[in-house]
């Protein structure tokens, strides 16, 4: 596959692209899941953070930070401002422009992709209780 079409199926779309086949479940992120409003934490504590700091939140807080095709700022990638579906089941533009096809996104999760943010490392220095089952679909 040539990289040029790699980078375009790996590209992210943002958790709306979703609610057409996944109305339930977008339904349920949006009303409860506080990820579903985790840059907003980030965007309000901006102006205290270094660019270092704020480069740690992206990590957990919005969607493919670092990644191609992913959240680069407020500004230029608002789809992706929070911890969106992609942020669990990777970039979604193959698998909605294939209309669907499930080997084209990761449906089933296990505990360890869930890892990357709910850590014991970021429990500690964040003083939080981990909602790992609290803000999914």
């Amino acid at each position: 596959m040539a990289l040029a079409a790699h980078a375009e199926e790996s590209r992210y779309v943002g958790s709306d692209a979703c609610a057409e086949c996944h109305e339930q479940e977008y339904k349920n992120y949006k009303q409860y899941s506080k990820k579903a409003h985790s840059g907003r934490s980030v965007k309000h504590m901006a102006g205290d953070l270094t660019p270092e700091e704020l480069k740690e939140c992206f990590e957990c807080h919005v969607t493919g930070y670092g990644k191609p095709g992913g959240f680069v700022s407020f500004e230029e990638t608002p789809e992706l401002a929070d911890a969106g579906c992609e942020s669990c089941h990777g970039p979604g533009y193959a698998h909605v422009e294939s209309g669907g096809d499930s080997d084209l996104i990761k449906g089933k999760l296990v505990l360890e992709d869930c890892s990357h943010c709910h850590n014991a490392e970021r429990v500690e220095a964040f003083d939080f209780k981990p909602l790992i089952f609290g803000g999914a679909h």
